[in-house]
């Protein structure tokens, strides 16, 4: 990890971001097998705003309910554990930051979303853990926030520039001398992240580089280029075998079936919307 040119960006406003009290208890589920749906319903309960962002998710046409939810015990089975925990740490964690000059909010999140939906799907082809999938996959351009509160300017030229799936990192790089993910595994390393998922942030610019190889890094790398497709309606294994190939390769990944995966899962940030507001 780049650290000292990204923890440059900690000094430029008023204090780290706080991860809010419901994140911490939702991220530290993730290390009991015996989590059950009502504990996670609890959690969320404690945070009325949290709650509001959760019915409107269930009541989206994503999730197409069969009547409007009104209940957050009867959101969370409609949603079932996964998806409840999945949403609730995406609308805690997009509340953190404010919205910046030089990042559309709307466009980012919607990214993030992309992101941390195909780390996920990825991770059941590359048998990796799924719920940490979506949470890094979800977390990775975070820091990117931190960089545009510092120089705005700059990263309004980076968002221009990176037209290309996968550009973004090497655009940063030349500009800022780390990337958006380089700061990221700052942020994690702030917020007490595991030691494992600190790494595979700062290794997810340069997968190829890194020694040992770490597969979770390489799956965030992965996702971002498909979320940049997806962004710029580009094929989305065309662009991976444009922006990857060396990866692709290391991975043996078959791209027919990710492809297919991709297809049905359809528009995986459609709900993006519900989740802000």
């Amino acid at each position: 990890m780049n650290s000292a040119a990204a923890e440059r960006f900690f000094h430029h406003h008023n204090g780290l971001p706080t991860m809010p009290e419901v994140a911490s208890r939702l991220l530290r589920s993730f290390d009991d097998e015996n989590v059950s749906l009502a504990t996670i319903a609890a959690l969320i309960s404690k945070d009325s705003t949290l709650t509001a962002r959760v019915l409107r998710l269930a009541n989206s046409t994503r999730y197409s309910p069969s009547h409007q939810i009104s209940k957050l015990n009867d959101a969370a089975h409609a949603l079932g554990l996964e998806t409840l925990r999945n949403l609730s740490l995406g609308a805690c964690i997009s509340g953190v930051f404010p919205a910046v000059e030089g990042l559309n909010r709307a466009t980012f999140w919607k990214h993030s979303v992309t992101t941390a939906a195909y780390a996920h799907l990825l991770s059941q082809q590359l048998q990796l853990d799924r719920d940490e999938a979506y949470l890094a996959g979800l977390m990775l351009r975070s820091g990117q926030i931190l960089m545009a509160i510092a120089e705005p300017a700059l990263v309004a030229e980076v968002e221009a520039r990176a037209t290309e799936p996968g550009s973004r990192f090497s655009l940063e790089m030349s500009r800022f001398g780390c990337t958006h993910a380089d700061v990221t595994a700052a942020l994690a390393q702030h917020w007490h992240f595991p030691a494992h998922l600190v790494e595979a942030f700062s290794d997810a610019d340069t997968p190829m580089e890194i020694r040992p190889f770490s597969l979770m890094a390489a799956v965030l790398h992965l996702a971002e280029v498909l979320a940049d497709a997806a962004e710029h309606h580009d094929e989305p294994t065309h662009a991976l075998l444009v922006a990857v190939p060396e990866l692709i390769e290391h991975l043996h990944l078959d791209l027919g079936f990710l492809s297919a995966k991709i297809a049905a899962a359809g528009d995986v940030a459609s709900d993006v919307e519900a989740m802000l507001h």
